[in-house]
């Protein structure tokens, strides 16, 4: 794109049709020439290349003089670019895999499964966004570090299963586990995405001391209890070593999952059912958005100079072919 910095002085390329037409007045009132002698009951003769380089000189000259001015109008070459920012955030998610996990409040979908299945929805609505994963029960560990190779991160997730960790529910520890592994993030929003179904009966660390090294090192928590309300098929292993499904009372510790969320700033969530958890997590991706911004960064570049150094070109020329091929006696 060429934009004019000066445009104005296009203005005087308005006395080029001014003056041909001036010296064409002239001329016809006979005040622009002396008589003379001529050839003219020959007819008309074919113009030698001499004759016709004079006569073009003046189209050279109204040339040189229109660059001229195009050089002093400042023409520019004007380059756009719109240079856009993201900034993500930092996620972890923190996952309660015990095995009160696999009741089947979601029937025929237990907690985990659809758990799993909506955060792997979340996951796929996220784009510049590093996250990470934590699972715990009665004791915890990272799964996934901090990442943006989505890929990996879900294949973490499906690979979660009940069973591998100590059993119990250890909500402190967890918690504690997720902000040392966030902790160090740059980012400038650090989030914790917390999911359990029961309630803190195991680990070293105690909740609320958890709560002030999330408040300490200012990452906000969202908890989210996972159950219905009421009783629940719950999973139990016989004498037989055989796991059964009996009715039993979901017990979750909103008390203490409210206390988490109100104090580092995030908010306490209730899953119970399928639909609910999905709009939990929709909350959540529209509350916790990355930042995108833009801005235009515009290069300009003179072309005045290759005007001005044609025109000057153009008169030398018109000067030294006036003098020497082009010479005419006044």
């Amino acid at each position: 794109m060429v934009e004019l910095i000066s445009p104005w002085w296009l203005l005087l390329l308005t006395f080029i049709p001014l003056q041909l037409y001036w010296k064409a007045f002239l001329k016809r009132r006979g005040k622009w020439s002396l008589g003379y002698s001529g050839l003219d009951w020959i007819g008309e003769q074919e113009l030698s290349w001499r004759v016709k380089g004079v006569k073009s000189l003046k189209w050279v000259k109204i040339l040189a003089f229109t660059l001229l001015l195009l050089a002093l109008s400042r023409p520019a070459l004007l380059d756009h670019q719109d240079v856009v920012k993201q900034e993500g955030i930092d996620i972890l998610l923190c996952l309660d895999v015990s095995e009160s996990m696999r009741s089947l409040d979601f029937e025929p979908l237990s907690r985990l499964d659809v758990a799993k299945k909506v955060i792997d929805d979340f996951i796929g609505k996220r784009q510049h966004d590093r996250i990470g994963l934590v699972l715990f029960a009665g004791n915890s560990f990272t799964k996934c570090p901090l990442t943006v190779d989505y890929n990996v991160l879900r294949n973490s997730l499906n690979d979660s299963e009940t069973g591998g960790l100590e059993g119990g529910t250890a909500l402190g520890m967890a918690l504690a586990t997720s902000i040392n592994r966030i902790r160090h993030s740059k980012s400038r929003s650090r989030v914790v995405i917390f999911l359990t179904d029961g309630v803190n009966n195991a680990g070293e660390v105690d909740p609320l001391d958890a709560i002030r090294i999330s408040k300490d090192y200012q990452v906000k928590v969202y908890t989210i209890g996972v159950g219905k309300r009421g009783m629940a098929k719950a999973p139990v292993v016989s004498y037989a070593g055989r796991t059964e499904y009996l009715m039993m009372e979901v017990i979750i510790d909103e008390e203490i999952l409210k206390k988490i969320a109100n104090e580092t700033g995030g908010l306490y969530f209730r899953a119970t059912d399928p639909d609910s958890f999905t709009r939990i997590f929709s909350e959540i991706d529209r509350w916790e958005r990355s930042e995108v911004s833009s801005r235009k960064i515009t290069e300009k570049k003179e072309l005045a100079f290759f005007f001005l150094l044609a025109a000057l070109c153009l008169l030398l020329m018109v000067e030294i072919t006036s003098r020497t091929c082009f010479r005419v006696i006044p």
